[in-house]
């Protein structure tokens, strides 16, 4: 299993890394709101041997990169996320103590029925993401990064739907929106910025087994069907 090692092959050689940052959304611990978590895993060797680091490891000469990076997922998490993007490449040439090694960091989000299935292998932790600890190499500049990334492209773009299923309510549409960014956000406002914005469609079923009134059901929509 990758251990989120980030070491060069030879002193004095550049070398390259793949690291993964996975978020999924799920109840804080203390105040019970969803919020972003992810897992991290300890480190068992030098440097930073006992500290919590990114999943991640060496890139191996008959991987690509993104092969690399699901890799990763599967081994630490025992998830294959559907939504997997390449988010920055970082390369500071004091980021490891050891040898100069660059990594390239891809970030996966999970829906709720993925989440359900991951797993905790040896070393594993998840933590809510805006409270990790201290962790080795740059990987705290890393997750800020990708926090931060994550919160501006959901006010622009249709992310947030990697975190549903195929079908879902605005509601659970816009508890998604308040999960990432922290803050609740007016339903009659959300509702009309989301049908103005022309990124999902209504499939024309509703959610059943509810005692009130049942919500209407959207899917993401299709290129075609989307608003210019």
């Amino acid at each position: 299993m990758s251990t989120a090692l980030e070491t060069g092959v030879m002193s004095g050689q550049v070398s390259l890394a793949v690291s993964t940052v996975v978020f999924a959304l799920r109840p804080h611990p203390a105040s019970g709101a969803m919020t972003l978590w992810l897992p991290l895993v300890r480190r068992i060797r030098e440097p930073y041997d006992g500290r919590w680091a990114l999943p991640g490891g060496p890139l191996e000469a008959h991987q690509d990169l993104a092969a690399s990076a699901r890799q990763t997922l599967q081994a630490t998490t025992g998830l294959e996320s559907a939504y997997l993007e390449q988010l920055y490449s970082f390369g500071a040439v004091d980021r490891s103590p050891a040898d100069r090694v660059v990594s390239i960091v891809y970030w996966t989000l999970v829906r709720a029925d993925e989440d359900d299935a991951a797993t905790n292998g040896p070393n594993v932790e998840w933590f809510v993401a805006d409270e990790v600890p201290e962790l080795a190499f740059d990987h705290n500049d890393i997750v800020r990064y990708a926090l931060g990334r994550l919160r501006a492209k959901i006010t622009y773009s249709p992310i947030a739907l990697a975190f549903l299923p195929a079908e879902f309510t605005l509601a659970e549409l816009r508890g998604v929106h308040e999960a990432v960014c922290g803050r609740c956000l007016d339903p009659a406002n959300f509702r009309r910025q989301v049908i103005a914005g022309g990124t999902v469609m209504p499939t024309g079923t509703h959610l059943t087994g509810t005692s009130h009134r049942p919500p209407a059901l959207y899917r993401a929509a299709r290129p075609e069907e989307k608003k210019r």
